[in-house]
């Protein structure tokens, strides 16, 4: 095993292809994709966000995620030391055939949502026995 230092990582800033109506800035929420045999499991994690500031769209095979935050909360805060900055984060994802889009799911807890896209039958794994 590999021992490394822990670094702060830097926010990098959406660059959108489309205007947005939501005041503030989008960052890009860092993000984990896994693969098993039955499934895409896509992990962001997008801190401040709650579950109800979450949209999540399929359209034209593309999936867009956005999470705004809700400046309020951090109106009179004066931070003692901070590593991010506030703001609302976007990402999307080209999905290929493989994906079952009608059976996608969406969980959040703690500020990390949680994307299962489930692959249709003919992409998983066979098995094949000799005769």
């Amino acid at each position: 095993m590999v021992e490394r230092d822990l670094e702060v990582q830097e926010k990098r800033e959406l660059e959108p292809e489309k205007e947005k109506t939501v005041p503030g800035k989008f960052y890009v929420p860092y993000t984990d994709i896994y693969e098993n045999s039955n499934a895409l499991v896509v992990v962001m994690e997008m801190p401040g966000v709650e579950k109800g500031d979450i949209d999540i769209n399929l359209e034209k095979n593309e999936l867009i995620v956005e999470g705004h935050i809700e400046f309020e909360k951090y109106k009179n805060l004066k931070p003692v030391y901070t590593e991010y900055n506030v703001g609302h984060f976007g990402r999307s994802f080209r999905l290929s055939s493989e994906i079952d889009q009608d059976r996608i799911e969406a969980s959040v807890a703690d500020g990390v949502l949680t994307l299962r896209l489930p692959k249709v039958e003919e992409s998983k794994p066979k098995k094949i026995t000799i005769g």
